[in-house]
């Protein structure tokens, strides 16, 4: 398993981990971004990251039918942990400001659901997916991501399991710091669009 100086280091050589003025999905602000697409387009990198979650998974989480990701950021992640498990994996997409499961993906009765992504911060985006999987009368068997960067904040109430637990400050718009005051901020988010 990769150590948290390793995957530091991989953040920062893909690129993955920049600095600047963020507005995230959240709405709130922060000097750090995680762009996971940038280590998830470099694959000797990700395959390091995504192999040490997905022995993470294995310890915690040793019994689950299949993999759920919400769109866009969790669907390479989702897909490379289903296949190191050998797990099926489906995806969810926003239609009007909402997931939904499209493509005819379903989600059978009493299925053991593990919900991954790329970065947790809220964890709005996870518990939008935990929706669905109640929905069709499954269970979740747990939360897992590349980068949780929540400090233990998140609106998800069980452990998450990650490859990466990193301390980013976020503030909220009446509260930045001065030196974000001068940047121009930016919303790199999928949300954000």
């Amino acid at each position: 398993m990769l150590s948290y100086e390793e995957s530091l280091k991989i953040l920062k050589e893909t690129k993955a981990l920049i600095e600047g003025h963020f507005i995230l999905s959240s709405g709130l602000h922060s000097s750090k971004y995680i762009q996971c697409a940038q280590l998830m387009s470099k694959p000797k990198f990700a395959v390091k990251f995504c192999n040490s979650l997905a022995e993470k998974i294995k310890k915690a989480v040793p019994d689950f039918d299949l993999i759920l990701s919400p769109a866009m950021g969790g669907i390479i992640v989702g897909y490379e942990i289903g296949k190191i498990l050998n797990k099926d994996t489906i995806f969810s997409e926003r239609v009007n400001n909402s997931f939904e499961l499209r493509r005819n993906f379903k989600i059978p009765k009493n299925l053991k659901v593990l919900i991954v992504e790329d970065v947790i911060t809220t964890g709005k985006s996870s518990l939008e997916c935990s929706e669905l999987i109640k929905k069709s009368n499954a269970i979740i068997a747990g939360y897992a991501c590349l980068i949780d960067r929540s400090k233990g904040s998140s609106l998800i109430k069980e452990n998450i399991i990650s490859q990466v637990k990193i301390d980013i400050p976020t503030y909220n718009q009446n509260e930045l710091p001065h030196e974000l005051k001068k940047i121009k901020a930016i919303k790199p988010g999928s949300r954000n669009l």
